[in-house]
């Protein structure tokens, strides 16, 4: 680490300390950046918010919180020794297992020596004449970095709803994706909790386990598989551990880069007792690849409804009352249009005396009181407010820091139409700075460990061929961009993800323009495009030479 004067000598501004790369954030995606880049042999530091690794497994501490990734294939791949020696104790880890996983690979890769915790970015500026960016944090430092890697995450800025009263609300709130990181006891409560997406649906049995009541409001009703989780086979984990490297291999040929059973190719290719005995054996077996039972359901309305009133059925057979199932079944939306969820004895839950489902599509909330919730016809009094309301997904993270590109191009303002980016990696203007899992790219469509690693070995290849080079810079065309977007546009528009109103499009935030967000396409497609692209010399971008100061090397127009 070397302390450099400021730039212009000001000494008000305070030093720089430089490094060769910056990277923004301490998940997954940061700590395995950070490995990379100092496999390359340059300096590297990372900033994060939190006081400890993990990203979004670090926050979101509520009750229930768990991946609905299999626990054998949610973790690194990269190294051999991680895999064999880490045990998982469930089929689904838990948020504190996912976490104490995050620090064991923190812990052995000696990491935290370029971690800066409880240190929030508030700015990143290019600097044009030097082809370098200065990242400035609110504890007043400055750092400074020819390339800069937003590895920010998708699910990161917690979405509060904007509703009327809310702050003047006298009990607790407490929001799922920053729940505190002490005990939150609401033995003999009144709670109620707003959103149920995937946060709500894991969030809800165990808020209904200690409460004395327990209102569920609900404005958007969801589809959830039961997880059907259970304490780690060992027979099952020593099966993946003698052929890790084939059985990561494989995953990375499907579509979401995870192992289920192979799809049958069409749910209207086969009698309806066929179906319904797969639809069964798929839903007793549990977890989100119900959704892949079939390889049309995504795509063909007609088969995705047999997939969708089956499950309908399913929540009229859990549920006592038939007005509550009715409500709680969704008829708005193909099933898997939205995130599928995976939940643990949600829709049973609502069959306890203690538990009461709001409907807010009849009855929206109007207003919060200091009391409680006020909606049209009722005031529901309450000690504990708990928002499942979500995130500003895959770039509110982004939009929180003030990112000045090329001439004071502002992030916020080339992205207030909608984001675009080339493969997700990169957007014009805004040169060496690289996004992981960024809008465009497949990230939230897949297991996103798989997609980490992708992104951030090929960022770490494309760092290492910039150095061969003695590049200045790298910046994705205009034209590379526009081209990638209309593909991952085009590729949305031939599914049914487009006929749901959800976080993909970023309908959930207001004023968020309503643009489809991943790519949905597969991993294997998009990482044949970006090995592609590197394989034709950074194809769809533009390389500015050391030497070559100011002008630019195209290797491929």
């Amino acid at each position: 680490m070397q302390q450099i004067d400021n730039l212009g000598g000001s000494p008000d501004r305070g030093a720089i300390e430089s490094f060769d790369v910056i990277i923004v954030g301490a998940g997954f995606a940061g700590m395995y950046m950070l490995h990379l880049t100092r496999g390359l042999g340059l300096t590297a530091v990372v900033l994060e918010t939190a006081s400890g690794v993990g990203g979004t497994w670090f926050w979101n501490r509520y009750p229930g919180a768990r991946c609905d990734v299999e626990s054998m294939q949610y973790s690194y791949s990269f190294s051999e020794e991680l895999q064999q020696e880490w045990h998982w104790t469930e089929r689904y880890a838990s948020q504190s297992e996912i976490l104490r996983y995050a620090n064991h690979v923190a812990d052995k890769f000696d990491l935290r020596r370029d971690i800066v915790f409880d240190t929030k970015v508030v700015s990143a500026v290019f600097q044009d004449t030097e082809s370098e960016w200065i990242v400035s944090t609110d504890q007043g430092k400055r750092y400074r970095a020819k390339w800069c890697v937003m590895a920010t995450g998708c699910l990161s800025a917690a979405q509060t709803p904007a509703i009327t009263g809310l702050d003047t609300f006298s009990g607790t709130i407490h929001h799922t994706g920053n729940w505190p990181h002490e005990l939150v006891d609401l033995s003999g409560q009144k709670v109620g909790v707003i959103g149920t997406g995937s946060s709500g649906i894991q969030v809800v049995p165990e808020l209904a386990k200690q409460a004395e009541h327990l209102y569920v409001f609900q404005r958007t009703p969801n589809f959830s598989i039961p997880a059907r989780n259970q304490p780690m086979d060992s027979q099952y984990e020593n099966l993946w551990k003698e052929n890790y490297a084939e059985r990561r291999a494989k995953a990375r040929t499907t579509s979401s880069g995870i192992l289920y059973d192979p799809a049958s190719p069409s749910a209207l290719a086969v009698s309806p007792e066929e179906r319904q005995k797969e639809y069964e054996r798929r839903w007793a077996a549990g977890g989100t690849g119900f959704a892949s039972t079939y390889s049309d359901l995504i795509k063909n309305e007609e088969a995705n409804s047999t997939a969708a009133e089956f499950v309908r059925g399913k929540i009229r057979e859990v549920v006592a009352d038939p007005k509550v199932a009715d409500i709680l079944a969704p008829v708005d939306h193909p099933i898997g249009s939205k995130r599928i969820c995976a939940d643990t004895m949600y829709f049973e839950t609502f069959n306890r005396s203690n538990v009461t489902l709001v409907d807010l599509r009849t009855n929206p909330i109007q207003t919060i009181s200091p009391e409680g919730v006020v909606t049209g016809t009722d005031v529901y009094e309450l000690d504990t407010l708990v928002l499942a309301t979500g995130f500003d997904a895959m770039t509110g993270a982004l939009s929180k820091i003030d990112i000045v590109g090329r001439q004071g191009l502002t992030l916020r303002e080339k992205w207030k139409d909608g984001p675009n980016t080339f493969l997700g990696l990169m957007t014009s203007g805004f040169p060496n700075l690289f996004i992981v899992t960024g809008p465009g790219s497949p990230s939230v469509m897949t297991n996103v460990i798989v997609a980490i690693e992708d992104n951030v070995k090929w960022i770490a290849d494309c760092l290492a061929d910039m150095i061969g080079l003695s590049a200045e810079y790298i910046e994705a065309t205009s034209a590379a961009e526009e081209n990638w977007m209309n593909q991952v546009r085009e590729a949305a528009e031939g599914t049914l993800y487009t006929k749901a109103r959800s976080w993909y499009l970023g309908v959930n935030i207001p004023g968020k323009p309503a643009v489809f967000m991943p790519y949905v396409g597969g991993i294997p497609a998009y990482q044949s495009f970006c090995d592609e692209v590197a394989a034709k010399g950074y194809e769809g971008f533009q390389i500015g030479l050391e030497a070559d100061r100011p002008a630019i090397c195209q290797l491929r127009a």
